[in-house]
């Protein structure tokens, strides 16, 4: 069902197109009392009998006039006040659709995601009698229809069907005793087949409304195309009982299997489909869900385990900011050689730097060939999301990566300037720092991209075309640093050590080496609090409070509201180096 706000007006739309508004008039209401100007909402209608949707229930609801037991539950908002969200990945969007349906409602309700391996969540539906799952992408844009982005997952098979015909319940008239079904076949002249019968599912009332309904629609003679169903076994009755029908009325029936020729097993009526159009029903067909596809996600071990004791972020919260975030993340990683900074009993215990293949293997992590780097143990790199949750799986907290890609390991495609408050130095003037390392690189004609670096500091970055050695880069990079400490000495410091920063930035240029590393950007830091390195625009630099604003805990909320990547020029901005190097001399 979807939902269209309009200055604060509602119509409802099923599926299919057809305005409910009006057969759904107070549920439109209760749509209106939420915090939206326009947008259009997408979400499921049910009627809940002990707590578990009834589908039956919901049709004797829309029918009799009860629309007040219906129950509107949400799950996606592809527009929201003007802004198209249907580019935005689907976390995204829904955890911008969980703020607005904060605080208790009756009627309207935000239909939750689960926190548990797919196997498990489907063997509960199971033994509740639901229906089954909806499987969805994470990171999938929101499109109308069927597509690969997500999937039902059925406990027992179900669909709709056409109704064909039906039968007399014990010969009498009044009241439905079986109803003869069928689907569509072929893409053009589409052919009717049958698809055998049900006779259970309904009670008395829905057995007479039935009947009422069918025989208005009453024809001479069958409508199918395609029979495989023997004559006595359309129903218990004697043969030539069936009354067929036009094939205009759609039913949600239940049942265990298919039979080859294309007859449905043990079959349950769940109710009509008013909304659906016979035409568009065929075979759906199905697979059965075996167990290991359903795990469809690292088991993470020890999920409890606390990784840091200050803000009580635990080895599963780090699993998941990282899975929530690695559509953002991977760009920043695939194909760079990778450091990862390992904690197995927290950040307050032992921390190790990891940059090469160990004994204990992990999945999806790719080990290069030797010959990439001689003379140096295999480089890693980590493209893909199920390395990306594999590495955290295996208490990886930091991932830092090269300046270059494995492709042209040495020829690096960026440079970073790391700003590193020394002792006494406030926020505004690592803020200011900023702004005059942009100011210079400016003046050499080079764009700039801002990060925070998850801990004190910030991280300026440039996008270069690789056509230089590391060497090179690496001197630019030092020759600007030793520019900035000359030309403003109070403010900047181009030599490492506690004692050669008090009171003023240290501009960090050693990163630009062959082999060095810089937290990449979305990574955690193994550090109190567990900021992350967040990406941001220059237009946020004044709005910053510290170098790690955005943590493990606030990071997912903060980026739900924020659909626009502010670094989305950043990849197409290769820029030249050797120009600026003659600037500067």
């Amino acid at each position: 069902m979807l939902a269209r706000v309009d200055k604060g007006r509602v119509r409802l739309f099923t599926g299919g197109g057809h305005d409910w508004t009006k057969k759904l008039a107070s549920l439109a209401e209760e749509v209106e009392n939420l915090s939206v100007s326009s947008g259009w909402l997408d979400g499921e209608i049910v009627v809940l009998k002990d707590g578990l949707p009834d589908f039956g229930a919901l049709q004797h609801a829309i029918d009799g006039g009860a629309g007040q037991n219906i129950v509107y539950f949400l799950f996606d908002m592809p527009y929201f006040d003007g802004k198209d969200l249907r580019n935005v990945p689907l976390w995204m969007r829904r955890a911008l659709l969980a703020r607005l349906l904060e605080g208790e409602r009756e009627r309207i309700r935000f239909s939750p995601d689960f926190e548990a391996l797919p196997a498990q969540v489907f063997e509960a539906a199971a033994g509740l009698g639901l229906e089954g799952l909806m499987l969805k992408r994470r990171d999938a844009r929101y499109e109308s229809g069927r597509t690969q982005t997500w999937l039902k997952a059925k406990c027992r098979l179900r669909q709709e069907l056409v109704i064909c015909g039906f039968t007399a319940r014990g010969g009498k008239e009044g009241e439905v005793g079986s109803l003869l079904l069928g689907y569509y076949e072929g893409n053009k002249g589409r052919r009717l087949h049958d698809a055998g019968s049900v006779g259970t599912g309904w009670d008395g009332r829905t057995g007479r409304d039935l009947w009422k309904r069918l025989v208005s629609l009453e024809i001479d003679s069958t409508p199918f195309d395609i029979v495989v169903t023997k004559s006595r076994r359309w129903s218990r009755r004697a043969e030539g009982s069936e009354r067929w029908v036009r094939p205009e009325l759609v039913a949600e029936v239940e049942f265990a299997e298919w039979t080859a020729d294309g007859i449905v097993r043990q079959a349950s009526f769940k109710g009509l489909r008013v909304d659906k159009r016979a035409r568009l029903v065929a075979h759906e067909g199905g697979q059965t869900l075996t167990r290991a596809e359903a795990v469809s996600q690292l088991r993470v071990t020890h999920p409890e385990r606390i990784i840091d004791p200050t803000s009580g972020v635990t080895k599963l919260e780090l699993a998941r900011y990282y899975e929530s975030v690695a559509a953002w993340m991977l760009p920043h990683l695939k194909d760079r050689p990778v450091a990862m900074v390992r904690a197995p009993d927290g950040i307050e215990g032992e921390q190790f730097f990891q940059k090469h293949v160990e004994r204990t293997g992990m999945p999806g992590i790719k080990a290069h060939d030797r010959k990439l780097w001689p003379n140096h143990p295999p480089l890693l790199t980590i493209d893909t999301i199920s390395a990306l949750m594999s590495a955290a799986q295996m208490n990886a907290v930091e991932f830092h990566t090269w300046n270059s890609t494995v492709r042209r390991l040495n020829k690096p495609d960026r440079v970073i300037f790391d700003l590193d408050p020394g002792e006494g130095v406030k926020w505004p003037y690592v803020q200011e720092a900023a702004l005059l390392v942009q100011t210079l690189l400016q003046e050499l004609g080079l764009q700039a991209w801002l990060k925070t670096s998850g801990g004190k500091g910030l991280h300026v970055v440039v996008p270069l075309t690789p056509r230089l050695d590391y060497d090179a880069v690496k001197g630019f990079s030092k020759a600007f640093v030793r520019h900035l400490a000359k030309t403003i000495p109070e403010r900047f410091s181009a030599t490492s050590g506690a004692s050669n920063r008090i009171g003023k930035v240290y501009v960090d240029y050693l990163r630009n080496g062959m082999a060095q590393t810089t937290a990449a950007a979305f990574s955690a830091r193994a550090r109190r609090g567990m900021g992350v390195s967040m990406p941001v625009s220059w237009e946020q630099l004044p709005e910053l409070k510290s170098g790690a604003q955005w943590t493990v805990q606030t990071a997912r909320e903060y980026l739900s509201f924020e659909p626009r990547d502010p670094w989305a020029a950043y990849w197409t901005a290769a820029q030249p180096l050797a120009s600026a190097i003659r600037r500067l001399k």
